[in-house]
């Protein structure tokens, strides 16, 4: 069986295509993803979801769906962001399709009746490959933009929070990822010539550009826009951080703004750390699992400055698969939800 697992969230869309034997097992996963913006190209995403698919489309026997797009600002309120979401997948695809639910995969018409437990719900899709490489953890996705911390207990999800705003304050989820965070969201204030200097509270320079400068990611990781609508190279980026502390390449040198981006890059691990710690305390776990495009340098820096375990989901998915983990957790439940209804 071949099952199309996609994570439509508001930025990025990601696919994980997985093929299954009789038995359940996967024994082939291929993965793509899109850079998407759903707050301006809504219209677009049935177009999208198939481009993904390419020459798949006519092969997969159905489709799985998780997602975070519908906290997009161009929806009044997420119930209003799932409908139109999850109706513009079903029009996609003539083969069965589900949701990934707080509780599980629902089929469309239980979304129609309760559209809430959708929202954001992706996290439950990565839980059981976290699950399976260790019971007892605490798995850490850190993406483009955000990074969940997700408590997992005897092989099951014991998160808190169920939505958003609960996890925000659970300490499940931190707004902070690996290419989209507004660097003056992280720090207020930057070592720099010997001394403190305050940011300008503007959006000059991302977390992309951040990491670029360190060398942590590459050109092809920077899916995501640029603030300055300009180029990606470490010359782009170091100019867009010259600019935090509104200065440029003429004012300050290289060694200057990476001085900089060290230091953002640091405070950017100490919140994810924070959040852990009051997960891992709370729930009296040592052990983290981590994935996403940011889990070298972010997740797992997290977890070792607490002392904590670190299991790589690249253990048992290509690095390349970690990055849509979602993508291909949702795959396996629709996978599992089929299974159960045969």
């Amino acid at each position: 069986m071949k099952i199309a697992g996609f994570d439509i969230g508001g930025a990025n869309t990601d696919l994980a295509v997985v093929e299954f034997d009789e038995e359940g097992n996967i024994f082939h996963i291929k993965t793509d993803f899109c850079y998407m913006p759903m707050w301006i190209k809504k219209d677009e995403l049935s177009q999208t979801l198939i481009d993904l698919l390419g020459s798949d489309i006519n092969k997969i026997d159905a489709v799985g769906v998780s997602m975070t797009a519908e906290l997009a600002d161009n929806y009044q309120n997420k119930r209003e962001g799932v409908l139109d979401i999850a109706g513009r997948v079903m029009k996609s695809f003539d083969c069965p399709v589900a949701f990934v639910g707080l509780k599980g995969m629902i089929n469309y018409e239980e979304v129609k009746d309760n559209p809430l437990d959708l929202a954001a719900a992706n996290w439950i899709a990565t839980a059981p490959l976290a699950a399976h490489m260790s019971s007892d953890c605490v798995f850490i996705d850190t993406g483009s933009t955000t990074t969940d911390i997700i408590p997992i207990k005897n092989g099951k999800e014991c998160a808190r929070g169920r939505s958003d705003l609960e996890r925000l304050a659970t300490g499940e989820l931190v707004y902070t990822g690996t290419l989209r965070t507004n660097v003056a969201t992280i720090v207020d204030k930057l070592p720099l010539k010997d001394e403190w200097v305050r940011v300008a509270s503007e959006l000059f320079a991302v977390t992309a550009d951040v990491h670029m400068a360190l060398g942590n990611i590459n050109q092809e990781d920077y899916t995501s826009e640029t603030p300055d609508g300009s180029g990606k190279s470490e010359e782009d980026c170091l100019l867009r951080l010259s600019r935090v502390v509104c200065g440029d390449l003429d004012l300050l040198s290289h060694e200057d703004v990476l001085e900089m981006a060290r230091f953002i890059h640091e405070k950017q691990v100490v919140q994810v750390a924070e959040a852990l710690k009051e997960v891992t305390d709370r729930e009296n776990l040592e052990s983290v699992v981590v994935t996403g495009l940011g889990m070298d340098i972010i997740g797992s820096k997290a977890a070792e400055l607490l002392g904590l375990k670190v299991k790589p989901m690249d253990q048992i998915l290509t690095r390349e698969d970690c990055v849509v983990a979602p993508a291909v957790g949702t795959a396996f439940l629709m996978e599992n939800f089929l299974r159960k209804q045969k």
